[in-house]
């Protein structure tokens, strides 16, 4: 509902990176042209904007549901996580959405100077939304998985010596990811995805060494509080 009130601003807001991209084309002598082809296709963007400015606002709701659909099946104790996860899923898909706001008049105007000089652009409006789209959940999926890396740790699931060891997987599973994701074929958009979600893996492996410390510490002083002073261990 406040994505169909807001509409306009929102619509806005979303088209000022092609905008941009227009203009600097147009001060090329190049043409684009953001269109709408269908009879009912300004309807049908209206509501897709509304939809996806929805699902954005909503994030901490929705991945709050996402979280405790998952601790149904987790001990009392591993539950209390529940409102810190949320608090730091939240900042980082956000963070993965502004992120690719700010690389996508670069991945658009990389795409456009293939264009021929004698070749107009005219892009649909819903064409350039499905691009729009695309991105923003790519990054800010991408920007969350750090999070989970840490919420396997936590559950016991992995430890830090096994991420470790797994370095190389990792560090090409990510170039992989942002290869596939971003839309453009250039290594400057595939660095401004794979880069910052490395440095996040690295802060996730650093806490699991961390928490694995911790955890060794705390089985170690459990299993000898059961001993008395008086009394010698088996080990």
């Amino acid at each position: 509902i406040i994505g169909w009130i807001f509409y306009q601003q929102i619509f806005d807001f979303l088209a000022k990176p092609i905008n941009d991209v227009v203009e600097e084309a147009r001060a090329q002598g190049r043409e684009v042209t953001l269109t709408i082809t269908d009879v009912a296709g300004a309807f049908t963007l209206q509501i897709k904007v509304a939809l996806v400015a929805g699902v954005i606002l909503a994030s901490p709701v929705w991945i709050y549901q996402l979280w405790i659909f998952v601790t149904r099946g987790l001990h009392r104790h591993e539950r209390r996580w529940a409102l810190l996860f949320v608090g730091i899923a939240t900042p980082l898909f956000l963070a993965g959405v502004a992120m690719a706001y700010y690389v996508l008049p670069g991945a658009l105007g990389i795409l456009f100077d293939f264009t021929p000089e004698s070749v107009a652009n005219f892009l649909p409006v819903d064409a350039y939304f499905a691009f729009f789209t695309r991105l923003v959940l790519v990054f800010g999926v991408g920007f969350l998985t750090p999070l989970l890396i840490v919420a396997l740790n936590l559950f016991g699931v992995l430890t830090g010596k096994t991420l470790l060891g797994w370095w190389r997987g990792i560090i090409f599973g990510v170039f992989v990811f942002a290869a596939i994701a971003t839309p453009t074929a250039d290594p400057v958009n595939l660095m401004m995805l794979a880069a910052p979600v490395l440095i996040l893996v690295g802060a996730a492996l650093i806490f699991c060494f961390i928490n694995d410390k911790r955890r060794a510490r705390k089985g170690a002083s459990e299993e000898f509080a059961q001993w008395g002073d008086d009394e010698t261990s088996p080990l």
